[in-house]
């Protein structure tokens, strides 16, 4: 095939298909994202699929124990965190169609069988549901997320889960399939695989991926690329044998060994040639100069150097599990970057700063707390924790230390102000206590209450500001309204706004109505602010979000 150039159009869609094998949580997403980084650079417009071979229809639904937090799109699409990570490296805005799960499949044939779509034919695995997932495929590779009106180039597809799990097998077996219907030079495999280490002598082995390369090709997919997870590089020894014996070259077996941080992971690619091999495979020509990777490289050096520290108090009742807050810590990563200074995240569990129930470990909280230089309090479900959420608003608010409450945060902040300002005894939201004296937050009206998935206020909504001037506002530069993200079913009580303001507490963005509360800021605090949707969603690396971006600021003694 001809190579194209950056500037060429691409004769037809290029696909990258990255599988995992061994067992999860080896970096399918962040090689999959690594590698669009790559492509990207290289001056091609690019897409992504995650497929997560479960059958809930979206992660709505799902504990953050069991999968990571809920990552929400523009259109509400409840979606697995990576599609955050794609979002995040490429800086594009996907869509719920960019996230394939068996749910989504099986009721997509199920309601063209009950249509008569298949006239009368029996409605099998194959070929009825690895149709549906190659058109499904074919069909949203072909959208734009970067904001244009042009069909993106290439498109990175990740499986989730592992291969050789039940659940993965119609997935495979389309993914078979589809390497024919794509055409042969279109579309690359890269498979992550673990090369752990063991014993005294520190030998990297290669078993275990031989193993499951051995299961991908006998399912039909032969690897391109071997993306090998260690803690050291691999040695040359290693290299050979897992060429020698999973049917690639030694030039093709990467090494994604532990670097300094995660932006590191794309520069560590290029540098083992993981773009050329793409592009020689893909049949384009990769530019002498790649700018972009450049800005890249610079940035991930940059995360390297900084030196001063900036602690921000993280309070929630999922500190033990970080990507439950992945979004929220990426957006506070940004804007640390933003402002020159090494972030360093005290994670406080919520239950252990109530002081109705003091836990062993309350006066180490709140040392913690009093120790830093901001406070945040993220979204959240459930009243665990609910009063140390509380307290922990009150002693940002008294003692003038930044804050910033995203979601519930903000409805925790509410409430204190209700509680110890108002002088409201007994203010609380109808979450936590349905029998409350005076509900300082409510259901919202529309919202079910019968059914959990996709039942919530979700995506992008327009938040106009209603004052012409306020940190938040300055933040965000000025403009008459802003684009966010949300995710609630609760809401500040409308017949409590008035006496809020009053005091001093404005809800300075409501939403198009004028009446649902959007954005709180507090008179005459150096930065108290709240948010109902959350911003977390759209930070980027080198866009970091405006509500975060203040609390750094502020925990720096920055102008706002």
């Amino acid at each position: 095939m001809q190579g194209m150039t950056a500037s060429d159009p691409v004769d037809c869609m290029k696909y990258v298909v990255v599988t995992g094998g061994v067992l999860s949580g080896l970096g399918k997403g962040v090689t999959a994202s690594s590698i669009g980084v790559l492509l990207k650079s290289a001056g091609l417009r690019v897409t992504s699929i995650k497929i997560d071979p479960y059958l809930n229809s979206d992660a709505g639904t799902m504990s953050p124990f069991e999968h990571g937090e809920v990552f929400v799109l523009d259109d509400g699409g409840e979606v697995d965190l990576d599609l955050g990570n794609y979002e995040r490296f490429l800086d594009i805005a996907l869509t719920k169609d960019n996230n394939i799960t068996t749910g989504k499949v099986y009721a997509n044939v199920i309601e063209k069988e009950r249509r008569g779509d298949y006239l009368g034919k029996t409605v099998q695995v194959v070929p009825h549901i690895t149709n549906e997932i190659q058109d499904w495929i074919e069909s949203v590779a072909h959208v734009s997320a970067d904001g244009s009106s042009e069909t993106p180039d290439a498109c990175v597809i990740e499986l989730g889960g592992t291969v050789g799990d039940i659940e993965s097998a119609p997935f495979i077996e389309a993914l078979r399939q589809f390497q024919f219907r794509a055409g042969k030079g279109n579309i690359c495999f890269v498979h992550v695989s673990l090369v752990p280490v063991m014993g005294p002598v520190g030998e990297q082995k290669t078993k275990p991926t031989q193993h499951t390369v051995k299961e991908l090709r006998g399912l039909g997919i032969i690897p391109d690329i071997l993306v090998c997870r260690s803690e050291k590089p691999l040695d040359d020894e290693t290299k050979s044998k897992l060429a020698a014996f999973c049917h690639v070259s030694e030039e093709a077996v990467v090494s994604a060994h532990d670097v300094s941080n995660l932006y590191q992971i794309p520069i560590s690619l290029y540098e083992q040639s993981v773009l050329s091999k793409v592009s020689n495979h893909l049949g384009f020509k990769v530019p002498t100069k790649l700018p972009k990777l450049d800005e890249w490289r610079a940035m991930a050096n940059k995360v390297d150097t900084l030196e001063n520290q900036v602690r921000i108090a993280m309070v929630g009742k999922y500190t033990g599990l970080s990507d439950s807050y992945l979004s929220v810590i990426k957006a506070l990563q940004h804007s640390a970057f933003a402002v020159d200074r090494k972030l360093v995240i005290d994670w406080i569990e919520s239950t252990d700063l109530d002081p109705n129930d003091r836990t062993e470990k309350y006066d180490e909280a709140w040392q913690t707390i009093r120790s830093a230089d901001g406070i945040l309090v993220p979204g959240g479900f459930g009243n665990r924790g609910v009063e140390g959420k509380i307290a922990a608003a009150n002693y940002a608010r008294v003692n003038e230390v930044p804050y910033l409450g995203v979601c519930l945060g903000l409805q925790i902040a509410t409430i204190e102000f209700c509680r110890n300002v108002l002088n409201i005894e007994g203010a609380n939201s109808a979450e936590f206590d349905e029998d409350a004296p005076v509900h300082a937050v409510v259901f919202m009206p529309e919202i079910s209450k019968t059914h959990m998935g996709g039942t919530m206020r979700l995506g992008t909504k327009p938040t106009p500001f209603l004052v012409d001037d306020c940190k938040i506002r300055r933040l965000y530069g000025g403009v008459d309204h802003v684009d966010e993200r949300h995710r609630h079913r609760y809401e500040v009580n409308p017949d409590l706004i008035e006496k809020i303001e009053e005091a001093g507490l404005r809800y300075v963005g409501k939403d198009e109505t004028g009446e649902r509360c959007e954005i709180m800021e507090l008179e005459g605090h150096p930065y108290f602010v709240g948010t109902q949707y959350h911003p977390e969603f759209k930070s980027r690396p080198g866009r970091p979000s405006p509500p975060f971006l203040g609390l750094l600021k502020a925990a720096c003694g920055q102008e706002i």
